[in-house]
């Protein structure tokens, strides 16, 4: 039997299907040609439909340093639903304001016909092996700059030159200042070459600037030349590398830009871009009304004495503090008097708050937000977070920590986490009588764990009395004992009263007797178990086994 192979056959055949296809796609386009939407809908309506599904910006991000998110994959699939759509969105210069994340897109669409407003991107994180400007493509950018056409610039790389090279085709060539209506500017330099954009900051005037990120190795001009030239910020992140050449601002210079720019709702200072206390024994404080959040990272002496200066906003919800120090000294009353400041407004009914307070040996953390959002008004948000560089004694943060959580409204939080030690929170809890969710960090069982002091006036009374579920992560035993859980259960569910138990992460051997002796004082139980050799109760036989996942123990 032979097996010969008819090729004009297999070619009259595969002709047929390709055939088949055009007919297809003809038959969609004239369905797709009926839909009321290609037929009834306006031109312009359906291109700014096209912008608002694909041109996607965020708010202010600390992060990413950008209002723009750029475009998932297949964005422009629609393309290819009729003819009409097509015509319309090649008519529409809002879709092609974007080139790419990379050098390769950029050299694939920068020659798209109806370019609009450019929005610049260099996303550092995506790697490039062809990191070149041809030169149509310079030609291109120069253009766009000459023509006013740029609308934001968003450059994040390690290549220090090349992002030179890119601001110099922005940055106009005669010595003459170019007004520029680009709206945002983030300059991320995350090499060890010299990103140089002084000129550019020297000859563009920037009236419409409204967010300005400046990370890394930079050479700028005098901070004096921002202070004319950006008046409407909302975003402002400055964090200059100390390898740069160029002068961190002075206090004047920073107050000058903060004055200047009363809008600002994002600001962010990192290292150099924190001044040294000028020493003028001035008392005056820059008021920013619409700040939203504040970060700033550096000295403990530089960042409190900014900290000083700074009137505290009504909007204010956000404040990181990372300070390069072993104390928090002048900490406590600049905290205080924010916390105060914020809850003593008047936020409408009393809502159900979460609060979560960690402290490790560098780090405190203090954030307080609604669990259900009230109908037409903003939730409440509170952001603290406080880290050493160095180690310190927890006793620090942890004091800290305490005393903070003391200016909350704590009678309305109902879901409280926390790293405290549970014999340091006793005056805390009795001052959070609604708490039904509760979760304990790196917690040590001890006698009377949760248990009000016997010799205090509440010794009759729980100091949970509304609980009803108890998280436990990170666990340690007091004598290899649990039986201070189950003292603790005893007590917890007297009178009738139920609750769920959760334990997690690390924790000593839990024997199947001692975890259906639990499951048996609460609702519900849930724990991972791990066999081990040796039970350390003898209760249960040895052995190794696979972990088991117990969930409602039978």
């Amino acid at each position: 039997m032979t097996h010969e192979v008819n090729i004009d056959s297999i070619r009259a055949l595969e002709e047929r299907i390709e055939e088949s296809k055009e007919e297809i796609i003809e038959l969609k386009r004239a369905r797709n040609s009926l839909l009321n939407v290609s037929t009834r809908v306006p031109s312009e309506i359906l291109g700014q439909i096209f912008a608002w599904s694909l041109v996607r910006r965020g708010g202010p991000n600390p992060h990413r340093g950008s209002h723009f998110d750029g475009f998932h994959k297949g964005s422009y699939n629609f393309l290819l639903v009729c003819r009409r759509w097509f015509e319309v969105a090649s008519r529409t210069p809002e879709l092609w304001s974007f080139w790419g994340n990379t050098l390769r897109e950029w050299r694939e669409r920068y020659h798209h016909p109806g370019v609009g407003p450019l929005d610049l991107v260099l996303d550092g994180c995506a790697y490039d092996p062809d990191p070149y400007l041809s030169g149509r493509l310079r030609d291109t950018l120069k253009d766009c700059a000459m023509q006013d056409t740029v609308r934001s610039v968003h450059l994040l790389n390690n290549n220090g030159d090349l992002l030179t090279s890119i601001v110099a085709l922005l940055t106009p060539d005669d010595e003459g200042v170019w007004s520029s209506s680009i709206e945002s500017i983030d300059l991320r330099n995350r090499g060890v070459s010299v990103m140089d954009v002084s000129n550019f900051f020297v000859r563009n005037r920037l009236p419409k600037l409204r967010s300005l990120f400046l990370h890394g190795v930079l050479i700028m001009p005098s901070w004096d030349h921002l202070v004319p030239q950006t008046t409407l910020l909302t975003c402002l992140s400055l964090e200059i590398s100390e390898s740069s050449s160029t002068l961190p601002p002075t206090t004047p210079q920073l107050f000058s830009i903060l004055v200047s720019n009363p809008g600002l709702q994002l600001l962010s200072l990192a290292d150099s871009a924190i001044p040294e206390d000028d020493g003028d024994g001035s008392t005056s404080r820059v008021p920013l009304h619409h700040l939203k959040a504040l970060r700033l990272q550096g000295e403990s002496r530089h960042v409190f004495g900014l900290l000083r200066r700074l009137a505290f906003p009504n909007a204010l919800t956000t404040m990181a503090l990372t300070a390069y120090n072993s104390t928090v000294e002048g900490a406590s009353q600049i905290l205080r008097q924010y916390l105060q400041g914020y809850f003593r407004r008047d936020h409408g009914p009393r809502d159900r708050l979460e609060m979560k307070a960690h402290s490790t040996r560098n780090q405190l953390l203090l954030r307080v937000n609604t669990l259900v959002e009230p109908p037409g008004r903003l939730p409440l948000l509170v952001l603290l977070q406080v880290s050493l560089a160095r180690e310190a004694p927890p006793s620090i943060l942890e004091n800290l920590c305490l005393n903070l959580i003391t200016l909350t409204p704590r009678a309305r939080v109902y879901h409280f986490d926390t790293s405290l030690p549970p014999n340091r929170l006793e005056d805390q809890l009795i001052e959070m009588p609604n708490i039904e969710t509760l979760t304990l960090f790196d917690v040590t069982l001890y006698r009377r764990f949760l248990q009000p002091n016997p010799r205090g006036p509440r010794t009759r009374t729980k100091l949970l009395p509304s609980l009803r579920s108890l998280c436990l992560e990170k666990v340690s035993l007091t004598n290899h004992d649990w039986g201070d859980l189950t003292t603790y259960l005893a007590h917890q569910t007297s009178g009738g009263q139920g609750i769920s138990l959760k334990i997690a992460g690390d924790f000593p051997h839990l024997c199947v007797d001692m975890a259906k002796e639990v499951e048996s004082m609460v609702e519900k139980f849930q724990c991972h178990l791990y066999p081990v050799p040796e039970c350390l109760f003898s209760r249960c036989e040895g052995g190794v086994g696979e972990p088991e996942w117990l969930d409602d123990v039978e």
